[in-house]
Formats: C-alpha cells, structure tokens, sequence
C-alpha cells in the first residue's frame, strides 16, 4: 500500500475513533501521535487537522449533496471516508480531483458495505461538480474529471445502497451492525 493511502487509512482510524468515543479529533491525533504506535505520518496529521477545520463546510456539503441521506444516518465509516474525500477534493493541495475519489472509494470498498463504494463515488462526484462554486476555482477542476465511472441514475446507486444498509424498519439500528460487519 501506498505512503498517502496508508495515511488516508491512518486519519480514517483517528477520525472513526474520535466519533466513536465522542471526542476531538484533534485530541485523539495529538493522543495517537504520542504514543506513535502505529506511526501517525505527516500526511494523516495533515488530513484529520484539515478535516477538523472544515468540518462544518464538509459536513453542510455531504449533507446538502446526498440525496436521501442524512449524516447522522450514513454508517461511520463512510462519513469519514467521506469526510477525508470531501477535504483532499475541495482544500488539500497537489490531490489530484481523480485520486481523491478513487482513493475513498478504494478505502469503503475495503472497510465497509456493498453499496458503499458507489454512494462514496457518486457523493464526491457531485461536489466536484459544485467545486467551483464552493471554493471559486473553476481551472483546478477538469471539464471531464479523472474519476471512476459515475452511474448515469446516481439516485438508482444511493437506493441500492440503501438497501444494502436497512433492515426495513426505519429504526436507524441496522447501520451500527453493518458498521461492525464491514469494518472487519
């Protein structure tokens, strides 16, 4: 695995472990990179501080963007995936628009459900589209961007993704034992 995706992986730990345990992202880093075991690099210190300083902008975008989804009911992981995407996509420097999508969708496909890699890549595919407003820098974004393919019916993607995440009951349960199934 790659330095940067390893990273990626390692702020996707902190961030997951801070929501679980209720706490600041900032002060598990600051925890995690003191007991340095594993490491925390340069980079994952870069994307949880970036996350954390746009958390609300990211959080309005994700929310604003996925059609039928609230934040509160996306399983944690793909929040964060998401999280970590939205930030490299619309406030890192030197990402590529490409590799930041297929980097989170390489890391839900990886560590959460079925659906969850086409929710990821449809989600960032829309806020690279809105990029230019968001930020107002339309040359960074390619007119046809560097991304996996995005199913023309992205409401069709975000239903099957659903499906996969609900028991049918509408009582919200059914993600923390999806959660706990895809993250191992």
């Amino acid at each position: 695995m790659a330095a940067r995706s390893k990273a990626r992986k390692r702020a996707l730990d902190i961030l997951f472990e801070a929501e679980m345990r209720d706490e600041s992202p900032i002060s598990v880093l600051d925890s995690r990179m003191i007991q340095a075991d594993p490491p925390v690099t340069s980079y994952a210190a870069e994307l949880v501080r970036g996350v954390q300083a746009y958390r609300q902008q990211i959080d309005e975008l994700l929310a604003k963007n996925s059609k039928g989804w609230t934040l509160e009911r996306m399983p944690a992981v793909d929040r964060n995936v998401l999280r970590i995407g939205a930030y490299e996509l619309m406030w890192a420097t030197g990402i590529p628009p490409g590799v930041a999508i297929s980097e989170a969708v390489l890391m839900a496909q990886e560590l959460s459900t079925d659906g969850s890699p086409a929710f990821v890549n449809g989600l960032l595919a829309r806020l690279l589209e809105i990029r230019p407003t968001v930020v107002g820098d339309a040359e960074a974004v390619p007119a046809v961007p560097a991304v996996p393919a995005v199913p023309a019916d992205d409401d069709a993607d975000l239903a099957d993704h659903e499906a996969d995440l609900s028991d049918g009951d509408g009582d919200g349960a059914e993600f923390e034992d999806e959660d706990r199934q895809g993250s191992n």
